[in-house]
């Protein structure tokens, strides 16, 4: 039996996404030769002002003018056709584009809205990117693996089936790293932050929603577990389930990501789901309003883990956004002790790579051979994880429940905070291959809290500096104390911060 290697399956993936960038029109201009350290402009100065007009608004500005007729979703969907391409030259964040499909459902809802004078659903007409491990049927997901090229998906993705059904249009399916981890949903945040997309899908088992959001100055959620469905999506460590992993929206606005939830819970995903919990978005769950002594909202404020300390740009984000809280009638800001963040989160190695001999690549080979805290376990070790996991959580609960000022007579808090205000990372989107440090986003998936990035300004290295006398906590924070020795390098990038919630309070963040 010959295998074909794995730098020949790479070609064969390339050449396929470059004909089908070849097949969008009208054809794709050169990418310049020279181009500046930020390429964000790039797409604006190679499209006509109708495709910039189109890309650049907002996912409820785009679905208001589809729904109104303003726009049509063949119009729509071949601006983002081409936006896609000119991101995928400048970044490489797109594994394949799929422009007949796309441009088939766009005239098919084009023809309804004709005949009907209506929309199809609440997503009529809008282009969704796709992270490439959900699966598309007849497509290849093969999850970044050379190892899985040629597994092709018998039928889509459940949490596809109800966006079509709500009149999307998938048009472009994006990059992600080996393993699936380290901000795996990488290739969203990058087309979204150029602008290719307004609304995406990503997973997130450890922050790869959030991660690329907050690089991207995007917004990002990575929803509870167990409220949106996992059906049809593939990945290395399903069945693992000591960490849930998550489906979520990123997108160029917090309404973007309101209306993924509620479009995605409206349609019941439980009665064909049986893992999830019957749930729908409910936009009255949460009234911020004082009462009886109490503030409307209260919010901690977590500076650090204690165990990383954040980079300048990242504290300053913090300090901004709490100032402005704090000139809010009826918010009350706390701060918050994190309680033992070095509790890390562990996940298991995978043999995939070794079956075409394709190398790992450097960020794989920290997590699965050079990481401290991987290692192979026994059953019985699996099950003392869950259990130091599940023992854990009742001592967060605790932890967050003693921010209350009081307890009712059956001991329920009053008083405690809604939500916690923390950075989404130790600092910008750090140098290719160092990114070694992600516990201010797994923290949350090992506890299954909701959580919502969203941007709040940009590094700059003149006002972002450290104390002169600054002694690093343990090797960890030297690691990433060391990449910040030079501001420079991270001038004008997203400094973004986090939101967390309690679980299935998901909707906090959009009230």
């Amino acid at each position: 039996m010959t295998t074909i290697s794995w730098q020949d399956i790479a070609l064969q993936k390339q050449d396929h996404r470059d004909k089908s960038i070849a097949k969008v029109t009208p054809p794709i201009p050169d990418i310049p030769d020279q181009l500046p350290r930020d390429v964000t402009g790039v797409p604006k100065n190679l499209l006509d002002g109708r495709e910039v007009n189109i890309t650049e608004r907002s996912t409820e500005a785009l679905v208001s003018a589809l729904a109104r007729g303003e726009l049509t979703s063949v119009e729509v969907t071949r601006a983002f056709l081409r936006r896609a391409a000119i991101a995928q030259k400048l970044v490489n964040c797109v594994t394949e584009l799929l422009p007949e499909r796309a441009l088939s459902r766009a005239e098919e809802l084009d023809r309804y809205f004709s005949t009907h004078k209506k929309p199809v659903g609440p997503l009529h007409g809008l282009p969704i990117s796709v992270k490439d491990n959900m699966c598309m049927k007849g497509l290849a997901c093969d999850c970044g693996f050379a190892a899985w090229a040629n597994r092709i998906a018998d039928e889509d993705a459940y949490i596809l089936k109800i966006l079509w059904s709500a009149g999307c249009v998938f048009y472009a399916r994006t990059t992600l790293p080996q393993l699936i981890v380290c901000g795996s949903s990488g290739g969203e945040g990058a087309l979204i932050g150029l602008r290719g997309s307004c609304l995406g899908i990503g997973s997130d088992i450890g922050g790869s929603i959030r991660v690329p959001a907050a690089h991207n100055g995007l917004y990002g959620l990575r929803p509870t577990s167990l409220r949106l469905p996992l059906l049809g999506g593939w990945a290395p460590n399903i069945g693992v389930d000591y960490i849930a992993a998550s489906i979520g929206p990123l997108s160029t606005s917090l309404e973007g990501l309101e209306l993924f939830m509620k479009t995605a819970l409206a349609a019941k995903p439980w009665l064909a789901d049986s893992s999830l919990v019957a749930m729908p978005w409910n936009d009255d769950a949460w009234n911020f309003r004082a009462k009886d002594g109490l503030p409307g909202l209260k919010i901690g404020v977590m500076w650090d883990d204690q165990v990383v300390r954040a980079h300048p740009p990242v504290t300053r984000a913090l300090r901004e956004v709490v100032s402005q809280l704090e000139s809010i009638e009826g918010v009350e800001v706390v701060n918050f002790e994190p309680y033992k963040h070095n509790i890390a989160w562990e996940i298991a190695a995978t043999e995939l790579i070794d079956s075409t001999s394709e190398p790992w690549r450097p960020l794989s080979r920290w997590i699965v051979t050079d990481n401290p805290y991987v290692k192979h376990r026994t059953s019985e070790e699996l099950r003392e994880l869950a259990h130091r996991r599940d023992e854990y959580r009742l001592e967060y609960l605790e932890k967050w429940n003693s921010t209350a000022i009081s307890r009712k007579a059956n001991g329920q808090p009053e008083g405690a905070i809604d939500v916690l205000l923390c950075p989404s990372g130790p600092g910008a989107a750090l140098p290719l291959d160092k990114s070694r440090y992600w516990a201010y986003t797994s923290q949350w998936n090992v506890l299954d809290y909701p959580s919502v990035v969203f941007p709040v300004t940009k590094a700059m290295p003149e006002v972002d500096v450290f104390e002169n006398d600054y002694q690093p906590w343990n090797e960890q924070d030297r690691y990433i104390l060391d990449l910040y020795k030079d501001p420079e390098v991270y001038r004008d990038l997203p400094i973004s911060l986090q939101l967390v919630g309690r679980r299935f309070e998901d909707e906090k963040f959009c009230n």
